[in-house]
């Protein structure tokens, strides 16, 4: 078999070749994160707001087998609208999806993957997977952990999901050796949430710093990617006593109808935004942008650097 091709669409191409800044956006967020019309309208929408902060888009998927970055407006509304045969993918699925002509939408890990293999550095998403509740019996921890330990890939986030296990999740991250580093904050956020209630390891100010340190971690040669923690904005963050009683409804029902392992989030996050009355994607929305925009201004940073 030939070397794997990453195909580049013109503008994420002629970007990469001029040393412009590019940001990687992941694509399970609208295969499988949020409902139509509502995924489409986000994903173009991110799309512009890393454009209005001076760099390039490359939302990230796999198209009948082949790996793109970068991706046309019908190609997304296809996405959007999960034609039959689509699928999530991470990163242990790529080579299944190469083989067989899948067309899959691309997890937390599988996007540092291809982002990686393309050249871009800097991701932004919603919030990463992690150790999830009752870990201690079930082993469910997210692969986007190790890769973070083992892709050097900047992930822009607004922490881990709620539904998940913090404080494991965060000693996980430390055991693959990434930095964690919260913006602006002292407090490592919980997606919609502004602070999990655990403290992060480290915490920087503004844009440049983090391309700063970005750049010292890579020269370091350390192998592994770096997790910027980004809160929600405070106009669109709901309360901990809110969506803490609905996840906890959630995880139940969950537990009840035996949803497991890549099943488990979509079904979560779909049960929280109908218990919470559409709350919760509206904070989704609010946050995907927030991340785009500093992942945006990182990217832009590292090249001016």
């Amino acid at each position: 078999m030939s070397e794997i091709e990453v195909i580049l669409s013109k503008e994420v191409k002629a970007a990469l070749e001029t040393g412009k800044p590019v940001v990687a956006l992941e694509s399970t967020i609208i295969t499988h994160g949020m409902p139509y019309p509502a995924n489409l309208e986000t994903a173009l929408a991110v799309e512009e707001v890393v454009r209005e902060n001076g760099a390039v888009p490359a939302t990230i998927a796999v198209i009948e087998g082949r790996l793109h970055a970068g991706l046309d407006r019908d190609v997304i509304e296809r996405l959007a609208k999960v034609e039959d045969g689509i699928v999530k993918a991470s990163g242990r699925d790529l080579a299944v999806a190469i083989v067989k002509g899948q067309t899959a939408g691309t997890t937390v890990s599988a996007t540092m993957k291809i982002a990686a293999l393309a050249g871009i550095s800097v991701f932004a998403t919603g919030g990463v997977g992690g150790v999830h509740r009752g870990a201690e019996h079930t082993f469910d921890i997210s692969a986007d952990l190790s890769e973070l330990g083992r892709t050097p890939v900047t992930v822009v986030c607004a922490g881990v999901k709620s539904i998940l296990d913090i404080p494991k999740t965060l000693e996980y991250l430390e055991t693959q050796r990434v930095p964690v580093i919260a913006y602006q904050s002292d407090d490592f956020p919980a997606f919609f949430t502004r602070s999990s209630g655990y403290p992060a390891d480290h915490r920087l100010d503004s844009a440049e710093e983090l391309a700063g340190m970005v750049l010292a971690h890579d020269r370091l040669e350390t192998g592994t990617g770096v997790l910027v923690a980004n809160p929600v904005p405070e106009a669109d963050a709901l309360t901990h006593e809110f969506i803490d009683g609905t996840i906890e409804n959630a995880v139940r029902e969950a537990d009840e109808k035996s949803v497991t392992r890549k099943e488990l989030t979509p079904f979560l996050l779909a049960r929280i935004n109908e218990l919470s009355e559409g709350r919760s994607l509206t904070a989704n929305i609010a946050l995907v942008k927030n991340n785009a925009k500093l992942a945006a201004q990182i990217a832009v940073a590292k090249a001016a650097i």
